[in-house]
């Protein structure tokens, strides 16, 4: 009696359990139910991030993997290669392994998200947990950057004031992104969007400088100092002056939005 009980219970639950997605099955329903993309969305994030996002969150869902386990994927990599970077010395080995580990940390970054609409399993928490993540990393890689060029002594001490720089500005530009977009929220306010993102946008191209996914690619260039020095201080300096226009924008829209709703 046991025994068959058991079968009965087993036989049960596997009916009733739900099939897990196939990669390509994942993939379609990815592709055709793609959220619309911000109007100041960058190149790269925009046309190649989602992309790749989209081909690891068809993975992650054939693995039946959570959108929290995705962004601990993320977190994996972007934090291997920060310590990579704090750890090593600069060469064009260290520089493809730094790249590699950011590039694919930022694409599962953008995985998790589509996962989370896939599975609709999306939570308050899991986007606490992933902005968590990304406001760790924004600044601990300039400072990792710091602590690597300091101990090996590789450039002057005051090319270290750039990345200090990049720390700085980096964080401020999350923090005033998403404390606009939470007041926006609080008041009935939806940042507008372009469904679809498919085609060529001047704005995206414009702002390519301050694109995190350049920033990942940049650090391939870690074999040749001077090169990579000067990249990277072209995009510090237009994370700042972007940072500086966007916070003048984003201050005069939060003196625009009514009192927040109770």
């Amino acid at each position: 009696m046991t025994g068959r009980r058991s079968s009965s219970t087993t036989g049960s639950a596997a009916r009733t359990a739900p099939a897990r997605r196939t990669f390509r099955g994942a993939y379609r329903e990815l592709a055709a139910a793609q959220k619309g993309v911000a109007r100041s969305a960058p190149a790269y994030s925009r046309y190649v991030n989602r992309r790749l996002g989209r081909v690891l969150a068809a993975w992650a869902a054939s693995l039946g993997l959570t959108p929290n386990q995705v962004t601990g994927v993320s977190a994996l990599f972007t934090f291997a290669g920060i310590a990579l970077l704090a750890l090593g010395s600069p060469s064009w080995a260290l520089g493809v392994a730094v790249c590699l580990c950011l590039v694919l940390g930022y694409a599962f970054d953008s995985a998790d998200g589509q996962v989370a609409r896939l599975t609709g399993t999306g939570s308050a928490a899991g986007e606490w947990l992933d902005h968590v993540v990304d406001a760790t990393k924004i600044s601990a890689l300039p400072l990792a950057l710091v602590v690597g060029l300091y101990r090996t002594e590789a450039v002057p001490d005051a090319w270290l004031l750039v990345p200090i720089a990049h720390a700085v500005v980096g964080a401020v530009l999350f923090f005033a992104m998403i404390l606009t977009e939470q007041l926006r929220r609080a008041v009935g306010v939806r940042s507008q969007a372009v469904a679809g993102g498919t085609g060529p946008d001047l704005r995206a191209l414009l702002v390519v400088p301050t694109d995190y996914g350049v920033l990942c690619l940049a650090f391939v260039m870690l074999g040749s100092l001077p090169w990579f020095l000067g990249v990277y201080t072209v995009i510090v300096v237009a994370t700042a002056f972007f940072t500086a226009a966007a916070c003048v924008k984003w201050y005069r829209d939060v003196r625009g939005l009514g009192a927040p709703q109770t």
